[in-house]
């Protein structure tokens, strides 16, 4: 397709929403001039009003007022342009006809969901689809999951200069702020009500190979791929997902560094991201995967890591109980609301990735931003996903399909984020 095939280069849906109006902004700062962006999402008049908020570099950008549901209207968007970024969630509920369109009208395609169950049904669904009409389907390009899936395959890389594949492979959270947003909360709502009524979702959520392309590796043994020990059997519901995710990252003293480390919680779906990785680019036949966070040493490290692992138990069981979701729905932000600008500047993290190879040599890639990682930080994230696909062409990898940003992007995307403050570091540890 050529760039003056469609009306647009790249259209934001969902631009007036709390993570659509940064991504917006980000845009507005970073995408070059002659790139013809769109901004499209339910209200004209708040879309209007965005436009004046984002000044000079956006003015005459087009705006498209639809709503996600409307199947007819989403396939019209998404035969207008060559890529479409949306930040339209629960993407579960809002988000399947808008990616069903751009699989069937092979336009490239990056949100920022993390739902198993979405990204599942979407590869179930529509994969063999884009691979046919050469769309790139890229979910996950936001905190979940891209520092994760684009570490890991530095990490694998750098084995593989070696002439090694990876093995036994690590995250672990050295350091995190950042912000809880109502899109989030909405999403985890979403989540938790599926699995509730649903076994076969539940199946789903508790597979760690549930996303990897042809499943379970055969000669994969526990910890799996997620490192989390989980199967199908054991409690049922929500209960026996929250036991899962504990059993993932319990909580223990790392041998390396004597630090307690607990769950995290992003790990349960970021795995998933990371094992579909795994299973298109072979890291390799023991590859193995687990993500934990550090809390630190001494007495206080041990209670901080404790007070985490029930507090996340409490949030997920509360959300599940009526009674308690009543009184969490209260306090807990809106869909669409967000911290300010001044709560989103103090956000930051910093992940560690260490991997075993088959050389027995081991790597640690540092992934690390100064942003608020569901807020700015993911802004940037997506938004530099968005023109990576837009504008990278043949740098690009040669896949289409349902993918990842480590399989779609990948070193592309790991050049245009280090160019926005962002660290991407491998090193080989000594022996």
């Amino acid at each position: 397709m050529t760039d003056t095939a469609r009306e647009f280069d790249l259209v934001l849906f969902g631009a007036t929403g709390a993570a659509g109006r940064v991504t917006a902004r980000h845009l507005a700062a970073t995408a070059p001039p002659h790139l013809r962006i769109a901004l499209a999402g339910r209200s004209l008049t708040r879309l209007q009003s965005l436009t004046l908020e984002l000044g000079e570099a956006a003015e005459g950008w087009p705006l498209v007022a639809l709503d996600a549901t409307d199947e007819d209207a989403v396939r019209n968007l998404a035969g207008r342009t060559r890529v479409v970024v949306t930040t339209v969630g629960p993407y579960v509920k809002y988000g399947a006809a808008l990616l069903a369109a751009c699989a069937e009208a092979g336009t490239d395609y990056c949100d920022i969901t993390g739902e198993v169950l979405f990204v599942h049904r979407a590869i179930a669904a529509h994969h063999a689809t884009a691979q046919g009409t050469g769309a790139r389907i890229v979910p996950a390009c936001g905190f979940d999951s891209v520092p994760s899936d684009l570490g890991v395959l530095l990490t694998a890389e750098a084995a593989r200069a070696d002439g090694a594949r990876l093995g036994r492979t690590r995250l672990a959270v050295r350091s995190f702020r950042g912000s809880l947003g109502g899109g989030t909360v909405d999403t985890l709502r979403t989540q938790v009500d599926e699995v509730t009524r649903d076994k076969g979702a539940r199946r789903i959520m508790r597979d760690p190979w549930a996303l990897a392309e042809g499943g379970r590796p055969p000669r994969a043994k526990e910890p799996t791929a997620s490192g989390d020990g989980q199967t199908t059997s054991g409690p049922s519901g929500v209960r026996g997902l929250v036991a899962g995710a504990v059993k993932a990252s319990p909580v223990k003293r790392d041998a390396d560094n004597g630090h307690f480390t607990g769950p995290f919680v992003m790990a349960a779906f970021n795995t998933r991201i990371v094992a579909r990785s795994a299973s298109l680019l072979g890291y390799g036949p023991d590859f193995r995967y687990v993500e934990y966070t550090d809390f630190g040493g001494g007495p206080a490290g041990a209670v901080t890591a404790g007070a985490t692992s029930v507090g996340l138990l409490a949030a997920l069981a509360g959300m599940a109980f009526p009674p308690t979701r009543v009184l969490l729905d209260r306090v807990l932000p809106k869909p669409g609301e967000g911290p300010d600008e001044e709560t989103q500047a103090k956000g930051r993290f910093r992940f560690e990735i260490t991997g075993e190879a088959s050389n027995g040599a081991r790597y640690r890639t540092t992934v690390a931003a100064p942003y608020d990682p569901g807020f700015s930080g993911t802004a940037v994230m997506l938004g530099q996903a968005a023109l990576a696909l837009a504008e990278d062409g043949d740098r690009l990898p040669d896949a289409t399909g349902v993918l990842t940003p480590a399989t779609a992007i990948g070193m592309p995307l790991v050049e245009r984020l280090r160019e926005h403050r962002f660290t991407f570091e491998t090193e080989r540890l000594p022996d």
